[in-house]
């Protein structure tokens, strides 16, 4: 009897792939900028990175050139600075990433406790604007400030008596000097996208908590550190797929060819840009960037497969 009922079941049919694109045609429309945005600029240059298993030359262009294999890999793993190299990137990647969220989530938090909507528009302007200023621009305002001669902070400090340190001399500061500087461009960015996400909270939790005697500490503890727990996850995700990637922009400008520097601020990007800057081997700097991507690719993958074996429901996929 069982099986007969069983079977009498009608059985769930899936709607046809036509039928679900016309029942949501508008959120397909919305995503439509984007999905094209990828797919130009990210999908279609795809094929291009043959160009680092060949010894490219310009009048065959890419498919035509001599295939020369794993060649242009050598490259880098026998210059004898890949452990520098390594470890100056990854180090700095770690820094702005953890040190970053931490300083976005504390400013989006405290943002959310102020009660002054006029206090909050002019505030999250001003913490955003450093995220558009130039790397140049950046750097002057740091070389500036820095330098030994006629800078502000040397002016001041030889005025109260005192004797400022040549720093651009000083390999061992400028690792806090990079992370200062990134920190303050990056963190209003980070703020808002927090904040947005702050504000999207269903505000009957806070209420209710408010109701029951909980204080503005208990409930960032147990309701707004909770809810943003996905964000900061995901926010993870992305970020670590570019670990091995640095901010050649700032680095090149706040530090340029100075060698003294290299020893604490030298990165795989900046190496790489002096390496090719008089040959012009596209080949072996398209290796060196086809290596970061496929590394960073695998590290998403196993931070992603971490994430969902502690908690399925806060991994990307």
């Amino acid at each position: 009897m069982a099986q007969a009922k069983a079977k009498s079941l009608p059985r769930y049919k899936r709607p046809a792939l036509g039928r679900t694109v016309w029942q949501n045609k508008t959120l397909l429309l919305m995503c439509l900028p984007a999905i094209v945005f990828f797919f130009v600029f990210s999908y279609m240059p795809m094929p291009g990175a043959y160009i680092a298993f060949t010894n490219f030359q310009y009048n065959k262009g890419i498919f035509a050139s001599p295939f020369v294999g794993l060649m242009n890999f050598k490259f880098l793993f026998t210059s004898g600075q890949l452990g520098l190299l390594l470890r100056n990137t990854i180090l700095y990647n770690l820094a702005f990433i953890i040190l970053g969220n931490v300083l976005q989530l504390m400013f989006a938090i405290l943002l959310n406790e102020v009660r002054c909507a006029r206090y909050k528009k002019v505030t999250q302007s001003l913490m955003f604007l450093p995220y558009f200023i130039s790397d140049v621009l950046v750097s002057l305002l740091v070389y500036n400030l820095l330098n030994s001669d006629y800078g502000f902070i040397s002016n001041t400090v030889r005025s109260m008596g005192g004797q400022m340190p040549v720093v651009y001399q000083i390999a061992e500061a400028w690792p806090f000097i990079i992370v200062a500087v990134n920190l303050w461009k990056g963190t209003g960015y980070g703020t808002v996208v927090y904040f947005a996400s702050i504000t999207s909270m269903d505000t009957s939790m806070m209420e209710a908590a408010q109701i029951d005697g909980a204080n503005g500490f208990q409930r960032i503890r147990y309701i707004t550190l909770p809810t943003l727990k996905p964000t900061v996850i995901i926010l993870f995700l992305f970020a670590i797929g570019g670990i091995l990637k640095g901010n050649f922009g700032l680095f090149y400008n706040l530090v340029g060819n100075n060698s003294m520097l290299f020893g604490t601020t030298d990165i795989i990007e900046t190496y790489v840009y002096r390496s090719m800057m008089n040959s012009f081997n596209f080949s072996q700097s398209s290796a060196v960037g086809l290596f970061q991507s496929v590394v960073g690719f695998f590290i998403v993958l196993a931070a992603n497969a971490f994430v969902k074996h502690l908690d399925p429901d806060y991994a990307l996929f």
